[in-house]
């Protein structure tokens, strides 16, 4: 199935931009929503000529009361919807116990909170007409957690998979799909000064992103080399050995 009416959060920047671009390449009609309109508003009259069509709307997800209005609009704006993509998320962290609690909680909010409540809306839609695919845009973070100032959010990443998979143990064999992306180390903002010799181009890893989308697997590591046998790795090694990884 070709999924023409896609929804995209967090789509101003980073990797929600990206696969904004490459699916307005392949012709799709988007509904974009981040928090800087302005950005989506020039985003929006780039991708014009592209996509089918292009409707955007401003949005935090940690409103959540307004992420159902949102995204009710943007389905009308688009005829309909076929794919949800939860991308929407925040970096912020700092190590726990250190006085910067508000970084932490805003972290988990935002990527945890903030993606169940647009996975409701979205669901609320799919459960309407029976059928839809949900992307929950997760991390390699999630398999194991990261120290530090990344506690948090790989503790929000991990959560954001648990929901994707209660979600397809529950939709199993319905017309509802779910998919769980888990990115490695992407560049994008929230990586600039990450020092590491596995990460990927931006492009490299949305394209990455948007082949594992369109195969509505359950689970993909993205970029699948490295990061499928690294998150295997990590599942299982012994604690001394993992820690070298992260």
């Amino acid at each position: 199935m070709t999924r023409d009416k896609i929804i995209i959060t967090g789509a101003s920047s980073g990797l929600g931009e990206g696969m904004a671009r490459q699916f307005a390449a392949r012709g799709r009609s988007l509904g974009l929503a981040a928090r800087r309109v302005e950005k989506l508003d020039a985003l929006a009259a780039e991708l014009a000529d592209q996509a089918g069509r292009v409707v955007v709307r401003g949005l935090d997800v940690t409103d959540f009361d307004d992420v159902p209005r949102a995204f009710a609009e943007l389905a009308d704006g688009l005829g309909g919807v076929d794919r949800v993509i939860v991308n929407a998320g925040l970096g912020k962290g700092a190590p726990i116990g250190t006085g910067n609690a508000a970084a932490n909680l805003e972290t988990v909010q935002t990527n945890l909170l903030g993606a169940l409540a647009q996975a409701e809306a979205a669901m609320e839609i799919f459960r309407a007409q029976n059928h839809g695919h949900l992307v929950l845009i997760s991390s390699i973070s999630a398999v194991r957690g990261l120290p530090k100032a990344q506690a948090a959010y790989s503790a929000s990443k991990a959560g954001v998979s648990a929901l994707g998979q209660g979600l397809q143990t529950e939709l199993a064999g319905s017309p509802i799909t779910v998919s769980v992306i888990l990115p490695g180390y992407i560049e994008t903002d929230i990586n600039r000064g990450v020092k590491t010799k596995l990460m990927s181009e931006t492009d490299d890893g949305v394209r990455a992103m948007v082949a594992a989308i369109e195969a509505e697997r359950r689970r993909s590591e993205v970029p699948a080399w490295p990061w499928t046998p690294i998150a295997a790795a990590l599942k299982y090694l012994p604690d001394a050995l993992s820690a070298k990884l992260v």
